[in-house]
This record gives structure tokens, C-alpha cells and sequence, in this order.
């Protein structure tokens, strides 16, 4: 299987991509790139692209799928894509704190510490549901506690729902626009894409 292992920080300042959205508190140290040229259309929708596909962990051929699905849904293409990346599980581990990295909440999913609806789900791509119940498995409560305690000053997005004495959420709602945390221009996604 494909993985992505490229180092975060340098990506993140090529992409124009805060570190603190990937979970990571360390910026670099090295100085932004300056005299650039003027970017062409083209190179924008890319950047746009690239940026989305590494800051949910995604490669290309998933990414295209995705695109594929928010087509056939109703509503706005590029609001619809993000909505689905949000609803990945991995994503939704790492936005309720049990985990401090997208990464490192692929890799709790992968090795089954998370429960949907009392079921074990160990796919990191798994799209949850409103209504669906997500808990941590009673084995794995006391690391993933340390985890959660130590990303308490992390907001829970207002479409999950969190007891955090249990360590189980709720999917209220699927994500919103709004509820969106970085800086991402998805209509230049949707245009790249329908060429």
C-alpha cells in the first residue's frame, strides 16, 4: 500500500499550510520563500488540490474518488468533497483529540482502537453517518485517555457531539462549509478537475 512520507513542516511551507492544522505545534525555522513568479491558473488549482489531498492523508486515486461521489451528490461540488473528506473516520479521530496527528489517528483506526456503533472499524476511509456512535475500545482506554487529555484544549467541532469521560462522540451532522478550519479554495479543485 501507498503511503505518504514526505516531512510535514517542509510541505506544509510549500503548500502555504499552517503546521498547527496537522496537529503539529512547531513552525520552521527556515525563511518563506520570496521572488517567486506569478503563479498560472493551472499551478493554483494544483497547489488547492495538493494541499486538501495532504492535509487528510489522501493519495490521488482515493482523492479522484471522492471527487467522483461529491459530483453525484446534491448541492455544491466542492463543498461536498470536503464534506466527505471530513466525515473519514481518521479525520474524525483526530478532530475529537484521540489522537494529536491525522497520522497518528490513521494508525489508531488501523489498529482497531476505535468502535462504530459498537462494531470494531479498522478502515481509516470508513464514512461515518449522522447518528453514528463512535467509542474507543476498552482495551485501548487508557493510552488513548492520555492522548485526549492532553489535546483537551482542542475544540470538538460543533457537528460531534463529545462525552469525554467515556471517550465516546456522537456525528450530530455531516461537517458544513463553515465548519471548515484552514484556508482552502475548493472551487479551484472543482475546476482542475473538470477539464
Amino acid at each position: 500500500m501507498a503511503k505518504n512520507r514526505q516531512p510535514v513542516l517542509k510541505r506544509c511551507r510549500t503548500l502555504g499550510i499552517e503546521p498547527t492544522c496537522m496537529g503539529i505545534d512547531k513552525s520552521s525555522n527556515r525563511n518563506p520563500r520570496q521572488g517567486r513568479r506569478k503563479q498560472s491558473e493551472y499551478a493554483m488549482q494544483l497547489n488547492e488540490k495538493q494541499k486538501v489531498k495532504f492535509i487528510y492523508g489522501v493519495l490521488e486515486k482515493q482523492f479522484r474518488h471522492y471527487y467522483e461521489l461529491a459530483t453525484k451528490k446534491d448541492g455544491i461540488t466542492g463543498e461536498m468533497l470536503l464534506q466527505i473528506l471530513e466525515s473519514r473516520l481518521d479525520n474524525i479521530v483526530f478532530r475529537l483529540g484521540l489522537a494529536n496527528t491525522r497520522r497518528e489517528a490513521r494508525q489508531i483506526v488501523n489498529h482497531g482502537h476505535i468502535q462504530v456503533n459498537g462494531s470494531k472499524v479498522n478502515i481509516p476511509s470508513y464514512l461515518v453517518k449522522p447518528g453514528d456512535v463512535i467509542s474507543v475500545k476498552e482495551k485501548s482506554m487508557p493510552r488513548i485517555k492520555e492522548i485526549a487529555e492532553a489535546n483537551a484544549r482542542r475544540i470538538v467541532p460543533k457537528w460531534l457531539s463529545m462525552d469525554k469521560e467515556n471517550l465516546t462522540a456522537n456525528v450530530v451532522s455531516l461537517a458544513a462549509r463553515e465548519d471548515i478550519d484552514y484556508e482552502v479554495n475548493e472551487t479551484l479543485i472543482v475546476e482542475l478537475y473538470s477539464k
